[in-house]
């Protein structure tokens, strides 16, 4: 049995498909698919035959979620799609995240919101409702959006526990549901408070990406806007993993993305602060962490002879499931990047796009 490996880009301009034999090695592109709308999130999802997921955006036409069943080729906006109730007053401005259910659900989809939200679907993406335990949690009046809107970014269910979901939202925080939605924990001890005025001191956190660990549910990673924080006990508290990101008292503290590996190696990509988004120097360098802890180290300069003052956004950085794991990151400069040995090398795909929104792997047995 042969596998075909498709790396998914999604932009402000459309989604693009590349393709490959599995070695990873020369790749034919494909696209512009659902040209002139904003793709935030795409999935790829083979447990219950092989549906590809976009969560589209139009500043006329709002937010939608497409579904295509032959890789690409043709598309249809799901009718019964995500939407707040006219009791919620919430507009619907982007759909920043699709995320699977558990394996045990394989007709399970999830989808992140901006007015930020939780939404779920039980028959393949089909009917969707709001899970508004999250939406009319005691701290929701206080919520406030970070500089790209109040979009919830990150959804992760325990593989071994569907009941048991966390959400990430900019300049809110972490919320851990144990019991499928029906009610919501704040989860932020430990980490980094912004001043953005709320009188709840239980919200108020930046979380710019959060990550699971694919070997054990109860370890978490994030990529917060001021430092990069661990927790070993499934998130009711933090703690700072930021050996090696401090040099000669610079920080390498900000960022958006953070990506794992099954051998548990955590990479991410720092900027040269919060007011200037771009990466240090022009150099478009990654920083990996191995799995057994210890100092953060920068691994490989994706493209050495040359200066990229670009910046790499939260859901642009990803990691394969094959052996060797492939690690993969698109710029706001439209350009995608492939290494094959943990970082230290890179190629640059073919092609060049517009700015880059997600990049996701999608791994199908034929």
């Amino acid at each position: 049995m042969g596998k075909r490996v498709m790396l998914l880009v999604g932009t402000n301009k459309g989604l693009f498909i590349y393709e490959n034999d599995g070695d990873r090695l020369k790749w034919e592109v494909r696209g512009p698919f659902l040209g002139g709308w904003e793709v935030y999130s795409v999935l790829g999802d083979s447990r219950s035959g092989n549906r590809l997921y976009a969560g589209t955006s139009h500043a006329a036409y709002g937010a939608t979620i497409r579904v295509s069943d032959d890789f690409g080729q043709s598309w249809r906006q799901i009718e019964n799609g995500p939407r707040y109730s006219q009791e919620s007053g919430f507009p619907l401005n982007r759909i920043w995240q699709i995320a699977p259910g558990a394996p045990s659900q394989p007709d399970t989809i999830y989808a992140g919101a901006e007015d930020a939200g939780l939404f779920v679907s039980h028959d393949r993406g089909e009917n969707w409702r709001e899970l508004d335990a999250l939406t009319k949690h005691p701290t929701r009046p206080e919520w406030i959006g970070g500089a790209g809107g109040m979009g919830l970014h990150t959804i992760i269910v325990d593989p071994d526990n569907p009941q048991r979901i966390w959400v990430a939202m900019s300049s809110v925080g972490v919320f851990r549901t144990d019991d499928g939605g029906e009610t919501w924990k704040v989860c932020n001890n430990g980490l980094n408070r912004v001043p953005t005025g709320q009188p709840d001191e239980s919200i108020g956190f930046c979380a710019h990406k959060v990550a699971g660990d694919p070997n054990n549910p109860d370890i978490l990673y994030m990529q917060e806007h001021g430092g990069v924080f661990m927790s070993t006990d499934a998130a009711d508290s933090w703690f700072p993993i930021e050996e090696g990101l401090i040099v000669n008292g610079e920080t390498r503290l900000f960022g958006f993305p953070f990506a794992v590996a099954k051998n548990g190696d955590q990479f991410i990509l720092p900027l040269e602060s919060s007011e200037q988004r771009s990466v240090r120097g022009g150099k478009l360098l990654i920083w990996r962490r191995v799995h057994e802890g210890g100092s953060w180290v920068p691994i490989g300069d994706a493209m050495p002879e040359e200066q990229r003052h670009v910046n790499v956004l939260r859901d642009a950085m990803s990691v394969d499931t094959l052996e060797p794991y492939g690690l993969y990151f698109g710029t706001t400069s439209g350009e995608v990047f492939c290494s094959l040995d943990r970082g230290v090398s890179w190629d640059k795909l073919p092609g060049q796009f517009s700015r880059i929104m997600c990049v996701k792997p999608w791994i199908v047995e034929e």
